[in-house]
């Protein structure tokens, strides 16, 4: 009995921590937006609409894109291939807003967070005041 009850704890914790992490697989290799709504509501849509107009921005950019809802998440703009959890939803969203877009740097950093949409125009220039963005765009050159 004892040890049925520990694996259990272990699958579960497992299974817990499996979320968490899959952010930390980006780190040093990609940028990261997180798009967080109670909802597909309103400023989430606007959101997604405002990114897609801008692939090519992104993309060079190293900018990988996640939407989150209160019990799922998917990535880039895909409405198919949800996975469920709320684990990302409970660590990133709004005390006093329904909605939320974060930036999330290559060291795995917060490098802005608001709860009004995004433009690509501030997204982009952030970014690319960076020192490690710099440092592409010279190596790019």
């Amino acid at each position: 009995m004892l040890k049925s009850i520990s694996c259990f704890i272990l699958i579960f914790s497992f299974a817990m921590n499996l979320n968490a992490q899959d952010l930390s697989k980006h780190q040093w290799k990609d940028r990261l937006i997180l798009i967080v709504a109670e909802q597909k509501n309103e400023k989430f849509q606007q959101q997604l609409t405002e990114l897609q107009k801008h692939q090519q921005g992104l993309n060079e950019r190293k900018l990988v894109i996640y939407q989150i809802l209160p019990e799922k998440y998917t990535t880039g703009f895909e409405e198919e291939n949800w996975k469920i959890s709320s684990d990302l939803y409970s660590t990133y969203k709004a005390l006093k807003s329904d909605f939320r877009v974060i930036l999330i740097g290559l060291d795995g950093g917060e490098k802005l967070k608001q709860t009004e949409v995004l433009s690509a125009e501030k997204l982009f220039n952030t970014i690319d005041s960076m020192p490690m963005r710099q440092s592409e765009i010279r190596r790019n050159k």
